[in-house]
């Protein structure tokens, strides 16, 4: 498809050979100009998840879910890191979704204008959750604006909103010309329904990120989840790759010696009993134990320590886990993840009954989705320190367990800072170049070379965003 947007025209100019040739494909002749628009929608729902994906990568060693295997990794210890990739394949995205809108518009595809602002609203929300402000409003001109100016992080937050909620009506529309394809949409097979709690899903979310805001409404978030998934079977999933599960991938790397995907020993600490005294089930569904017979981890920021960086004595990604398989899903958002979000804003609005259910109900789903046995799963619900009660509960026990269910999803960074990184014994890394914990990301080097004059100053990297603050 030729590239109409003179923006998204730049970033190839600027980018590796393998992107400048993209580009140069799109001159082709013999391309389809005009593509069908369930073939715009296996493109958009395919890179919706891997942008994701990427998104985790960037965002799981501050969360600390990774650790790098090199003491004093960079983005481990909270150096300027930059994710030029990352920026420009969400970009990319993004503009394939806006030709998809344009295209569905023109001619009543209602349905997949729907799933297309769904999408965009999305990974808008990567973009302004790990930089801040970033250009949207005029980043897909045909004409005149070569260097877009940057919309404000409450603009971007409305903006997702909006278009969450026009995607909703659009879905909701009757006498589309044409359906969703069940075999071009890899995320819902085509399932109108299942788009629509996806949506729902993600307006709660987006409303629950504003937890420290005065202008938060609990009761919305609940209305929302209302209208959302109602089991594991309505989430959103995508497992069409060229190759296999791009985290699968970093594991099958590691083990030939190309070095990555390496558990933090803050989260394996979470999980093996370290931490809160006795072993979570889900561990041995997450990785796999050490050649000495048990779960350790990497402190972030030092780096292998112990036997030689081909020795198993520590704990990584694994294929054999269901989350991270060679041909497990990419799962932007799960009933599990959903069940915590009802947890805390049915808590936070003083209904314990409805909190303590959807807190209990979200563990469960987890490990049942997980494959725990049903004697473990039951066991660890019953524990004296999960078990605690309706009147016990706690937003700390709430955002414990969430940890676990986020596992590598970008939205467990949001949630940390939310939390202002206040879970048991989550430490700062060693050498860490921030005297505080990290808040947001520096604008990649391709941003900054190709649209300087609107790039923002630097901030220091522990300056929380818009919704991080009250």
């Amino acid at each position: 498809m030729k590239a109409k947007f003179i923006y998204i025209a730049l970033l190839g100019i600027i980018l590796c050979s393998s992107c400048k040739d993209y580009f140069d494909l799109n001159e082709n002749p013999n391309l389809v100009q005009d593509p069908p628009i369930n073939a715009m929608l296996t493109t958009a729902t395919q890179k919706a998840a891997l942008n994701m994906q990427q998104f985790g990568l960037i965002t799981s060693y501050y969360t600390q879910y990774l650790a790098n295997p090199s003491a004093s990794g960079a983005a481990d210890t909270y150096q300027v890191t930059d994710d030029s990739e990352e920026w420009n394949d969400v970009y990319y995205a993004m503009a394939d979704l806006y030709d998809m809108i344009q295209k569905a518009d023109s001619t009543d595809a209602f349905h997949h204008a729907g799933a297309g602002r769904i999408l965009m609203a999305y990974q808008l929300g990567l973009v302004a959750d790990v930089w801040g402000r970033a250009p949207f409003s005029q980043a897909f001109y045909a004409n005149d604006i070569l260097t877009p100016a940057y919309d404000s992080e409450d603009a971007l937050y409305s903006e997702s909103l909006q278009l969450i909620d026009r995607g909703i009506a659009d879905l909701r529309k009757t006498g589309v010309t044409s359906e969703l394809d069940e075999t071009s949409d890899l995320m819902h097979h085509g399932d109108v329904s299942a788009w629509i709690k996806t949506a729902y899903g993600l307006r709660a979310r987006l409303l629950n990120k504003l937890s420290k805001k005065s202008s938060y409404d609990p009761t919305a978030v609940l209305a929302a989840l209302d209208s959302s998934y109602q089991s594991t079977d309505d989430e959103s999933s995508m497992n069409t790759f060229l190759g296999i599960n791009p985290w699968a991938q970093i594991a099958r790397n590691n083990a030939n010696n190309l070095l990555g995907g390496w558990l933090s020993d803050n989260f394996v600490n979470h999980l093996n009993g370290a931490t809160y005294g006795f072993e979570d089930p889900r561990i041995a569904k997450i990785t796999d134990k050490t050649i000495n017979g048990n779960y350790v981890g990497t402190r972030n920021g030092q780096g292998n320590v112990g036997g030689p960086n081909t020795v198993h004595d520590e704990c990584y990604i694994s294929t054999n886990s269901p989350l991270t398989a060679e041909a497990a899903p990419l799962v932007i958002m799960t009933y599990a993840e959903l069940k915590f979000v009802e947890a805390e804003a049915a808590l936070r609005v003083g209904n314990n009954n409805r909190a303590y259910e959807a807190y209990l109900a979200g563990i469960q789903a987890h490990m049942d989705k997980l494959g725990v046995a049903v004697s473990d799963r039951d066991a660890y619900l019953q524990n004296r320190t999960v078990a605690v009660g309706a009147a016990n509960l706690s937003l700390e026990l709430i955002f414990k367990e969430k940890y676990v269910v986020t596992y590598l999803n970008p939205e467990a960074w949001n949630d940390m800072r939310r939390n202002d990184y206040q879970y048991k014994d989550f430490r700062l890394p060693l050498n860490a170049y921030l005297n505080n914990f990290i808040r947001r990301v520096a604008y990649p080097a391709d941003e900054r070379g190709r649209n300087s004059s609107n790039v923002p100053a630097d901030e220091p990297l522990d300056t929380p965003l818009w919704w991080d603050q009250p």
